[in-house]
């Protein structure tokens, strides 16, 4: 209540869709993620409490500073998850469908990192795993601005701009509930999903990994420029990277 309150009147967020949140059962809100600010603006016009999976290092750290990230993190629906990859990815996927079992609101964002450029990158599968399995709607999101208010790697916000926030119509998948998911199914749905945010947000698409052009961004090269179907995209467990297509990172 506090921090949602200081949070309207300080920085004026704007929100529209809301109304295509569903008021009651699991969803899976899946969203663009521009900035670390996504999390508290994202969130905030839903009136029903969002969970994210977040790495455990929020909830471990030592002194008063890691005391304060884990009070925080659990304040606002924070779940701790381990982000290494094999068994611990699949005990992220799990542990997302006991949220959505539950009949929560799990939030994701299926790109796995934060945009390094403000473009939106190739979806992880994980997003599609939780929507054949749990058979909860998708509703994308698209945060509108939050990459100029507050870029990667700053601290300051940018009060020139307002952060915004646009929730589309429910995705409906039930449809693949009992069906095998396999590969080109888990694609199928996740390219349909972020079709969905990219129209919602109206970024450029580029269809590599977004690790992957941080990377190359970073060394000089950018190889993000246009499509790379060569890319390996690790259909299955790689979904959720250990969690970090859920979490923040």
């Amino acid at each position: 209540m506090t921090l949602g309150m200081t949070l309207k009147i300080v920085f004026r967020p704007r929100a529209s869709g809301v109304k295509n949140v569903p008021r009651r059962g699991p969803v899976i809100l899946a969203s663009n993620h521009l900035s670390f600010s996504d999390h508290f603006f994202g969130p905030l016009p839903v009136p029903r409490k969002v969970i994210f999976l977040a790495k455990s290092e929020y909830f471990t750290g030592r002194g008063l500073k890691g005391l304060i990230s884990k009070v925080f993190f659990t304040g606002v629906g924070q779940i701790p998850i381990d982000r290494g990859g094999g068994a611990a990815s699949e005990q992220a996927i799990r542990t997302g469908l006991r949220v959505l079992a539950a009949g929560h609101v799990l939030g994701i964002y299926p790109e796995g990192t934060r945009s390094p450029d403000g473009r939106l990158y190739r979806g992880k599968t994980g997003v599609a795993r939780l929507a054949i399995e749990s058979g909860a709607p998708v509703v994308p999101c698209a945060m509108i601005d939050t990459f100029q208010f507050l870029p990667p790697g700053t601290l300051r916000p940018n009060m020139r701009f307002r952060p915004g926030v646009r929730f589309g119509e429910p995705l409906d998948f039930s449809r693949y509930r009992g069906r095998e998911a396999d590969g080109p199914l888990l694609r199928t749905i996740t390219d349909e999903i972020m079709q969905a945010i990219a129209a919602l947000s109206g970024q450029e698409y580029v269809d590599i990994d977004a690790r992957r052009a941080k990377a190359e961004l970073a060394s000089g090269h950018d190889g993000a420029s246009g499509h790379d179907g060569a890319s390996s995209d690790h259909e299955g467990h790689e979904g959720h990277e250990g969690g970090r297509s859920i979490g923040p990172e």
